[in-house]
């Protein structure tokens, strides 16, 4: 009996977003990745035009999505909003961004951007007008505000920050009249630049009846629009739904990726992998495709925090071979370093004149067309078939195909044994064709996509 796939578990009710649970995606920080100043210094420059001298390099890596952060004018680093309706002018005009988003989609790339609604910056219209005239501000319910306080800024009342940061105001979702706001906001950003999708930020603080009106109004207005959640913790189920969003980013898996080639304890990944996606009754996402990424703008890069750097292909392996939308960081493809320090988030976000592929990329490369080729390796089920600590082989099906994505570790080969691994296999990476009868040979540092000539 076949395995049950994802696609079929997801087509219901709703909108089904084929081309998002089909696609890699590709994650920039603009502000960094265009060389801005950190602080917003008032100057109008076209920076954002440089991503126009990368959307060839990005057709050819493979990639079909970009997700870029903050874009819109803010007061530094592009979480602390003032303006939705304005690129930043560090990065250029709206004109400059329509033309970018235009050449993007030429190259057959869509377009996410960050959608920042639990709070803005100082520098918010809204939120000046209520420095400005207190009281008798029309806005001043758009905010959690007490004017028998103070903040620590001596603005004369007290206010919500995100999480104790006051730089960062948070808005009040439960207002209407700022969730009519940002909803024109995004029909604004379609219309403008017709846009494909959101990443929501801090989408664990955010309010669910803001999301479900969210995501009912972006059914309408583009019906394909898809709405991935920034996740850190606890029951992605909760707002990973057919009411609320597509997606979320799976902070669980990425977290045991890189532990478990750092610990030589890939049984630590297999678990996560098995919790979320396999076939037992308790298995808690089936059915659901998550965000997957092994480094983005927050934490250290892939290739920092790898001990061995053998084992960062076989980490992008294990990322394109597993359940999930793949989101890979720039610069990341081909082995760039960046340490999370803190106060200095620009660590991680460089500017790169240019791409620079090398070995790492050109197999990253592979890896996505074999990913984007492949139903079972985008839509199928999950099944563990042989855990170690230094090797790790699984099963992907869907109701077309049946492929074995294999990672061996270990700086020595291994003999992988188990009743699955039986029939003519094709290594999808190789192309080297096998006959296995209850083994399978694995080389040191070695991954293996091996495709079924049938399915069992």
């Amino acid at each position: 009996m076949l395995h049950q796939s994802v696609t079929d578990k997801r087509n219901r009710g709703g909108t089904f977003i084929m081309w998002a649970y089909n696609s890699v995606f590709y994650q920039i920080y603009p502000i960094g990745f265009c060389g801005a100043p950190v602080h917003n210094d008032g100057v109008c420059a076209p920076r954002i035009r440089k991503l126009m001298e990368w959307s060839e390099y990005l057709k050819e890596l493979g990639v079909d999505s970009i997700l870029l952060n903050p874009i819109f004018e803010s007061d530094n680093h592009g979480y602390d909003t003032r303006d939705f309706r304005q690129i930043d002018c560090r990065l250029g005009t709206n004109e400059d961004f329509a033309e970018v988003c235009r050449d993007l989609h030429e190259h057959d790339v869509k377009i996410v951007l960050d959608g920042v609604f639990n709070h803005v910056g100082r520098g918010f219209w809204a939120f000046r007008d209520v420095q400005e005239k207190r009281w008798d501000s029309p806005y001043k319910d758009w905010f959690h505000i007490s004017f028998d306080g103070n903040s620590c800024y001596d603005d004369g009342f007290w206010y919500e920050g995100w999480e104790g940061h006051y730089e960062l105001v948070k808005l009040n979702l439960k207002n209407p009249a700022v969730v009519d706001y940002l909803l024109d906001c995004v029909k604004f950003w379609v219309d403008e630049f017709d846009i494909d999708g959101l990443r929501l930020d801090v989408a664990y603080c955010l309010d669910h009846d803001f999301m479900r009106r969210l995501r009912s109004y972006v059914q309408e207005l583009k019906p394909d629009f898809v709405l991935i959640g920034e996740v850190l913790f606890g029951d992605y189920n909760l707002i990973v739904n057919d009411g609320m969003l597509h997606s979320c980013t799976n902070y669980e898996c990425y977290k045991g990726i890189f532990s478990s080639f750092n610990s030589m304890n890939l049984f630590e990944i297999a678990h996560s992998l098995h919790r979320q996606f396999g076939a037992d009754p308790w298995c808690i996402y089936r059915g659901k495709h998550l965000m997957t990424f092994v480094d983005n703008h927050d934490v250290t890069r892939l290739s920092s925090i790898l001990t061995n750097k053998k084992h960062i292909p076989l980490a992008y392996g294990l990322l394109l071979g597993m359940p999930g939308i793949p989101c890979l960081y720039y610069g990341s493809e081909w082995g760039e370093e960046g340490l999370k320090a803190p106060d200095n988030d620009y660590a991680l976000r460089p500017c790169f004149e240019e791409p620079k592929p090398n070995e790492l990329t050109d197999f990253i490369k592979l890896l996505i067309r074999t990913r984007q080729n492949s139903d079972a390796l985008c839509n199928g089920a999950y099944k563990n078939v042989v855990i170690q600590n230094h090797q790790l082989v699984f099963e992907r099906v869907s109701e077309t195909e049946r492929v074995i994505v294999a990672v061996n570790a270990a700086d020595y080969a291994y003999t992988a044994r188990h009743g699955d691994l039986n029939g003519k296999m094709t290594d999808l990476l190789t192309g080297e064709e096998f006959l296995l009868e209850g083994s399978l040979e694995m080389e040191a540092y070695r991954v293996m996509y091996l495709k079924g000539s049938n399915l069992q």
